[in-house]
């Protein structure tokens, strides 16, 4: 149905005044909810905001009147059974997901040329910016030219990905790259991308506004929801349907009202107040739902608290974290230099959808509804090992001394007691002991954004200078801002000195230390944390502390306000109780934290500095004006429509479309004689299975590069070589922290760590991969076994993508993570999931066994089928799993061998 004749069905195409001279039209949800005879006012506003997407979408193919009519009738108790098929006005890349994304498009180009097709059939179909965050890394930090450094690094390293990327930019219309050195994906989309309202003329020529929606490769897009942006991460493999003109879907949501109350105490910081929220919500179990955020409390925040709140919605587990428009927000984009006729634009659209203010208690019909004091939350950290272990800043000391010698099981680190005192000297000359902070970084999207924490650092550090406190030399300090307006603010406001004093000079705009680009500690610190088994720490203002992600040598890592990694930084040790213990000690006097710490007062002065529009203004036009000389002399750059994929280590044809056909084969409705590749416990993230952070010489990515003529020294990372499908499937699963239970424990109890597997056939230890090509090579279907919240973490689709590779059919869980769950279908992967409290524990799955299973030839959503179990010894058990296909439209996508393909033959066969 085109919008003409949607017109005529349900008369919702209304004018608004945007201002005394100008009108425009918009898809009016308060004509739907008169046409329709519902209560669409008492729908949480972010349903609404899809819901006019729905509207505005509907053709009668992809959007029907019957998903408008479902989504408008939302019900906050109604079982979730309708997917919605969401358009999106945007998408958003970060440049390691990004540059895999664009290998994909390249390789659907050579599909259409080989076909005989105009190439050009592959284009996105909405805007696509991608943003470089992702690639460089602290190899410099202490030193004047630190930054300079290390953006010369980077290049040196991603030459051939940036001129892949520059291939992109001049190949499709719509695809644009803001270059390195302007700040992180989430920071840049929320100060500069972000439009409030996009327009687009229809066939009659009339200008009709609608909001700007997008999905993200990356799972901290949410933090647009905390400016009323509907929008989530997903997997690149879903991004990349989506800006094909794929809707994404995904099945009508539980909404969970957040009423915050009352104010924050003085001194207390939006860390501390996400790192609480994130807890509160993470016991709610909010996993894939919407959260929204209303109330007084809500109201008092400043628009960029908001957007530190709504970045962390992957660590509560939620979909979103979504606050809707109000007065604060236009303020925000005023203060960031958009347009007059922007802001006038967005705001007359919102209050015209009636969709303006927050909302106060009892004018939402919420799913359920969840309560928070403000005046409760008190200072914070989070660790050492995930994001929702909040730790108040008083039983620090005492929690990792606790954690210390209790077993892994416990989220300890089996751990004799006395060895926590134990000094250690390294060939330097350097005292370390377990607890020692090595790593204290300012960074992460999540708190650099918000210029109230980062002034509080500041403060911090002046306050510490004055007072004479010095930061150990050897630990790593850095200060990676997510935008380059955050220096100018920190200059403009005289405290940028005294934070490189203490240590914590730029060093890099990008995700850096956050994503594990820490870089390297020292030879002599690592050799001494390995050989004596020192529980190192690093404390960062990140939103990620999972095991081996920030450092592989560092096993606490706690995540924390940019002021207290100051502070922490100072101390030197997370033994040291900062709440009775000072500091620091100068001359004889301590120095206590309550000393050095600023009121809220004291940084409210200064926020002036923050909000300055011609900042802004001047920083985001040298994207396109003046993106850099690094950047601007790139050479080698291929030209034209299609790709010739040049000899290279980063990039390679990916072999997704190999022996591509227009008629899809046969899905396999059956699994015969599978073998297990590994059996996992609990909480398997992304960053377990993903390959990321450094590539060891040893391992088979290693071998392979130093095979192809690469030398150690030029390994770079996992993450610059997503391009690569070699590479990367050779990482899958070879996480050094990563625990297969197929290897027998040890005599203390202990696991091997490494990805290292069973092959079953000989009983041969041996590498994931290995092991993988040998069942591979000899028709052997093999299967992965999990625990609870398997694949949380970052939305990394080589989670996914790699997993395929290694010839994985299924992956059999207790519970999947959203974007995960979503990616393994996408690539054709069954996602299984345990049935009435089994898992391998409790069904003996050692791993010795043979695997089968029956779909049938109606493969249903979310339906049940049966696991039969063969022992080694003959004996067969059946099991009931529940198949996490949870759509119709990811039904389709198995059957057409994953969701590219599926989106492939759409676009050639239009």
């Amino acid at each position: 149905m085109s919008q003409n004749a949607y017109q005529d069905a349900f008369k919702t195409l209304k004018d608004f005044k945007i201002s005394e001279t100008k009108k425009g039209k918009f898809f009016s949800l308060p004509a739907l909810e008169k046409n329709l005879g519902v209560k669409i006012s008492r729908l949480p506003v972010s349903i609404r905001v899809v819901l006019e997407s729905v509207l505005r979408n509907c053709d009668g193919k992809k959007v029907t009147e019957e998903h408008v009519k479902q989504l408008a009738n939302w019900a906050p108790t109604a079982s979730r059974v309708d997917e919605i098929p969401f358009v999106v006005s945007r998408v958003v890349l970060q440049d390691f997901t990004g540059v895999p994304l664009l290998a994909d498009l390249a390789a659907m180009r050579n599909v259409a040329s080989a076909q005989g097709k105009n190439p050009k059939k592959i284009e996105p179909l909405v805007p696509v910016d991608l943003v470089v965050d992702h690639s460089v890394q602290i190899d410099h930090f202490r030193e004047k030219k630190a930054l300079d450094l290390n953006m010369k690094l980077e290049f040196s390293r991603n030459n051939e990905r940036y001129q892949f990327m520059k291939w992109g930019m001049q190949a499709f219309d719509t695809f644009g790259v803001v270059p390195p050195g302007f700040g992180i994906v989430h920071q840049v989309n929320l100060e500069y991308l972000a439009r409030g309202v996009h327009k687009v003329k229809d066939a009659k020529k009339n200008e009709v506004y609608y909001p700007d929606t997008l999905v993200g490769t990356d799972s901290h897009t949410t933090m647009i929801n905390g400016i009323g942006v509907v929008g989530w991460g997903v997997g690149g493999i879903e991004a990349e349907a989506g800006m094909l003109g794929q809707p994404v879907y995904f099945l009508t949501p539980d909404v969970v009202g957040v009423n915050l109350t009352g104010v924050l105490r003085d001194g207390v910081t939006a860390t501390d107040l996400v790192l609480t929220i994130t807890e509160m919500l993470r016991k709610a179990k909010v996993v894939g739902k919407f959260v929204e955020f209303f109330g007084e409390g809500t109201r008092s925040l400043s628009l960029t608290d908001r957007a530190t709140i709504a970045n962390m919605a992957p660590e509560y587990g939620a979909t979103m974290g979504f606050f809707p428009v109000d007065e604060a927000t236009i303020d925000y984009f005023k203060g960031t230099g958009r347009t007059k006729a922007e802001i006038d634009a967005f705001e007359a659209y919102f209050k015209a959808q009636k969709m303006f203010g927050i909302p106060k208690q009892g004018d939402i019909d919420y799913t359920t509804e969840l309560s928070l004091d403000l005046s409760n939350v008190a200072p914070s950290l989070a660790g050492p090992k995930r994001p929702q272990d909040r730790i108040e800043i008083g039983n620090v000391k005492s929690t990792f001394s606790d954690l210390f010698s209790k077993p892994v099981a416990e989220n300890g680190f089996n751990k004799a007691a006395e060895d926590l005192e134990k000094e250690f000297t390294t060939s330097e000359g350097i005292k370390i002991k377990s607890g020692d902070v090595l790593i204290a970084a300012i960074t992460s999207c999540t708190n650099t954004s918000n210029p109230s924490v980062l002034l509080a650092a500041g403060l911090v550090a002046k306050k510490a200078v004055e007072a004479g406190l010095k930061v150990a030399p050897h630990i790593k300090t850095s200060l990676a801002p997510g935008s380059r307006v955050v220096t100018k603010y920190l200059e403009a406001a005289g405290l940028l000195p005294y934070l490189e004093k203490l240590g914590f000079g730029v060093t890099a705009y990008g995700c850096t230390t956050c994503i594990g680009n820490a870089g390297d500690l020292t030879p002599s610190l690592n050799e001494a944390i390995t050989s004596n088994d020192v529980v190192a720490a690093a404390v960062l203002s990140g939103n990620r502390n999972f095991e081996a992600r920030i450092h592989p040598n560092i096993r606490a890592n706690f995540l924390a306000s940019p002021p207290l990694v100051v502070a922490y930084a100072i101390a030197g040790n997370v033994t040291r109780d900062l709440m009775t213990q000072p500091v620091g000690t100068v001359k004889g006097k301590d120095v206590f934290l309550g000393d050095i710490w600023p009121s809220t007062e004291e940084v409210n002065k200064l926020m002036k500095f923050a909000m300055n529009s011609k900042l802004f203004k001047d920083n985001y036009a040298d994207v396109k004006a003046a993106p850099g000389k690094l950047w601007e002399n790139i050479k080698g750059v291929a030209t034209g429509e299609v790709y010739n994929w040049p000899d290279s280590t980063y990039i390679a044809e990916p072999p997704f479309f190999a022996n591509f056909d227009m008629e899809p084969q046969a899905a396999s409705t059956s699994i015969v004689g599978a073998r297990a590749l590994g059996l996992f416990g609990d909480s398997i993230t992304t960053d377990h299975i993903s390959p990321a952070g450094s590539i060891k010489e040893s391992s088979p990515a290693g071998k392979w590069l130093k095979e192809n003529g690469v030398l150690k020294a030029d390994f770079n990372s996992y993450g610059s070589r997503r391009g690569n499908h070699e590479i990367m499937m050779r990482g899958t699963f070879a996480n050094v922290r990563i625990k297969n239970l197929m290897i027998p424990a040890r005599e203390d109890g202990s696991r091997v760590e490494g990805g290292e597997t069973l092959f079953q056939p000989t009983g041969e230890q041996m590498s994931i991969y290995d092991a993988a090509m040998k069942y591979v090579a000899e028709g052997t279907p093999t299967m992965i076994f999990g625990g609870e919240e398997y694949g949380t973490g970052s939305s990394r689709d080589w989670a996914a993508k790699g997993t395929q590779l290694l010839g994985v059919k299924a992956v059999v869980a207790k519970s999947f993570e959203r974007i995960h769950r979503s990616n393994l279908v996408g690539m054709g992967v069954l996602p299984l999931q345990f049935l009435n409290g089994d898992g391998i524990d409790s069904l003996g799955i050692t791993g010795n066994e043979t695997f089968s299973l029956e779909l049938g030839d109606d493969v249903k959503p979310q339906q049940e089928v049966t696991l039969v179990i063969t022992r080694a010894n003959g004996e067969q058990q059946k099991v009931q799993l529940l198949l996490r296909i949870d759509t119709a439209i990811e039904v389709d996508y198995y059957k057409h061998g994953g969701i590219l393909p599926f989106v492939l033959r759409q676009l050639l066969s239009a």
